[in-house]
């Protein structure tokens, strides 16, 4: 019996095998380095026409998250969601700081249960479109196991909302409440403008393209600061070319809050308090 050997020989340039070849390799290399992912929220809209919709003319999917029944809430969520932007519900919570100001739809450590529900319908109510809900300043009441309940229950009743904790303090609970839930949510890594000066803002800003290039994704929080709106007017239409893809909250939510994610890595860095908690 004669036993025959096939050689098969370097591919020549265009041939199919090696076509075949360079596409696979392509595509795992493209599957095992994606594009950091970055995701931004500008908070505390509502009340200023002019700035809001300069926050609603950024390019790309920022989210925008309204103030309950402010002067200027329901214009401003339509304004965004004509506009592609993804409308957060920008909730009231009592801080350490608070000195008695009342503003719409505040929630603090006294609202009863019946209290907490009406307040955030109303609430949720005032702000069209709104797809999830973030904290606005509640250094005190994210650190009380029983309201962020109570909040996590009027979200869960209301279908496919998200959560994000803008993480105010580090004894929050809101997070761990919400995923016990089955709430999807994340909570920032960075306030990009807890100091309003040019270098401050410019600073917060690489260091969340250094947590994205490091982690594969990150968020973080602004507000409509004339020095915020100039860096991300100046700043947002480069990231493609610096290797950057900037995605919407409930993508951003959809990647992070999957427990099979690679590239939700634990990460520890430094705690940043916001100014106004």
């Amino acid at each position: 019996m004669t036993s025959k050997r096939f050689f098969i020989g370097p591919a020549r340039i265009g041939s199919p095998l090696l076509c075949v070849a360079a596409a696979f390799v392509c595509a795992a290399v493209a599957v095992a380095d994606p594009a950091p992912k970055i995701a931004i929220i500008i908070d505390d809209l509502g009340y200023e026409m002019t700035a809001g919709r300069r926050v609603v003319n950024l390019p790309g999917p920022i989210t925008c998250a309204v103030l309950p029944s402010t002067p200027r809430a329901r214009d401003l969520a339509h304004a965004a969601h004509a506009a592609g932007k993804e409308v957060l519900l920008h909730l009231p919570l009592q801080s350490e700081s608070d000195k008695g100001e009342k503003e719409p739809g505040l929630i603090v450590l006294d609202t009863t249960r019946e209290e907490f529900a009406t307040s955030f319908a109303a609430s949720f109510e005032s702000v069209p479109f709104a797809i999830g809900v973030n904290s606005h300043r509640g250094s005190l009441l994210t650190r009380h196991p029983g309201h962020m309940q109570w909040l996590m229950d009027e979200i869960a009743a209301r279908g496919k909302l998200l959560f994000v904790d803008s993480y105010t303090t580090h004894r929050s609970v809101a997070l761990r409440l919400a995923r016990e839930k089955g709430v999807p949510a994340v909570r920032r890594d960075v306030f990009l403008d807890s100091n309003r000066d040019e270098q401050s803002v410019r600073r917060e800003f690489d260091r969340l393209k250094r947590l994205a290039r490091s982690r594969g994704l990150a968020i973080g929080i602004g507000h409509p600061y004339p020095e915020t709106l100039a860096l991300l007017e100046k700043e947002l239409p480069r990231l493609t070319d610096e290797g950057f893809e900037l995605i919407s909250v409930s993508e951003y939510v959809a990647l992070k809050d999957r427990p099979s994610a690679a590239t939700d890595r634990l990460t520890v860095h430094a705690f940043q308090v916001d100014t106004v908690d």
